[in-house]
């Protein structure tokens, strides 16, 4: 398989800014993290799709854990911008429903597979990567607890556990989806999985509604 980029011309390492050299590492290291999961992976492999020396490559990781905290960091990141992007998209909570199971569909089926690095992960039982697993899935909670909370008033102990479910819904059905081959087309996919909780979310009544209203 070819590198990620040409690293490589006339015989010798093309010099890149620091900051563009460290994104085609990062990029390197997702292909063979994701291909052959954590343990799998080796530094020679990931420096030769590079393109570059191992030297180089430890220059800007330390280590194999330092460089796949750096990739969870940035897809952790990801979804949660995600999700609180989905939540203030729109002020119509059906929209926002809708919004957030499609964060968490177009984040499985990217082509990069990165989901695999966060849901599929071979090192769950290191403290700092379930540290991240954690911080992703509380903030994707969090995101939809406190617009739960603000239209319906329950509290937040409820809240947080309609969330989770509703995160955990969208995630699982995700995740099923892609792997039993995409059978129903994504935009429907989405459409049943986000008609499914909302069904389910839409039973509470708005805060300060007249209930004699819809």
């Amino acid at each position: 398989m070819a590198p990620v980029s040409e690293a490589r011309a006339a015989g010798r390492p093309t010099r890149l800014p620091r900051s563009a050299r460290r994104q085609q590492l990062l990029a390197a290291a997702q292909e063979v993290f994701v291909a052959q999961g954590y343990h799998a992976a080796a530094m020679d492999e990931i420096a030769e799709r590079a393109g570059v020396s191992k030297p180089v490559l430890y220059q800007h990781f330390p280590g194999k854990l330092d460089l796949y905290l750096a990739l969870l960091d940035m897809h952790c990141d990801a979804i949660l911008d995600r999700m609180r992007a989905a939540m203030s998209s729109s002020t119509d909570n059906k929209l926002r429903v809708a919004a957030a199971t499609s964060a968490y569909f177009d984040f499985i089926d990217h082509e990069s597979e990165a989901f695999r690095l966060v849901y599929e992960s071979d090192l769950r039982n290191e403290p700092a990567v379930r540290e991240r697993f954690e911080r992703v899935e509380r903030g994707c909670i969090d995101a939809i607890t406190e617009t739960i909370m603000a239209d319906t008033g329950i509290a937040r102990e409820r809240a947080e556990l309609l969330a989770a479910g509703l995160c955990g819904a969208a995630e699982i059905a995700a995740r099923f989806w892609l792997t039993e081959g995409r059978r129903v087309p994504k935009a429907e996919a989405e459409a049943l999985l986000a008609s499914l909780s909302w069904r389910g979310i839409a039973s509470f009544p708005l805060q300060g509604a007249d209930p004699a209203i819809g």
